[in-house]
């Protein structure tokens, strides 16, 4: 009988599709300390914060799973390393919320508030860096504290 792999822990970066240049630095260093520390990254698979996130686990060799709104894998960014088209549409966030054992928001706007809803109704915890100041989500100063409390740390 084969040997069972060794699960790494899936943490869910969410955030907006479209966001300035500060917040996208913010989520690539994300992404990036995520993948030196071992964790998969799981995001929406779009632009904006999700493509800044997969971009700096990707350069930091890691794996990015994207759970893409539509019907066509095409539709991720080139970031991505595994590309799941849902045909869901906004209807992904609840498939987000659920699958990451912890999710760290970046900024964002209604469609990341819909994703920290669900995300503490399944008890889950959420991160917030320059996000939605809201009880249940933890704030963190910077990426570094950010992912240092999503790993219990």
């Amino acid at each position: 009988m084969p040997a069972m792999a060794t699960r790494r822990t899936v943490v869910g970066v969410i955030g907006a599709g479209a966001a300035a240049a500060p917040v996208l630095a913010l989520a690539e260093e994300v992404g990036r300390l995520l993948a030196e520390a071992g964790c998969v990254v799981l995001c929406g698979g779009r632009g904006g914060v999700m493509e800044a996130a997969a971009r700096g686990a990707q350069q930091a060799g890691g794996d990015v799973i994207g759970l893409l709104p539509g019907t066509d894998a095409a539709g991720a960014n080139r970031h991505v390393t595994i590309a799941l088209p849902t045909g869901l549409g906004e209807a992904r966030n609840a498939v987000i919320a659920q699958a990451a054992g912890v999710l760290i928001a970046i900024a964002g706007g209604y469609g990341t508030l819909s994703e920290i809803a669900l995300a503490l109704k399944a008890g889950r915890r959420v991160i917030g860096l320059d996000s939605w100041a809201i009880d249940g989500v933890e704030p963190a100063r910077d990426a570094a504290e950010a992912v240092a409390r999503a790993l219990g740390r």
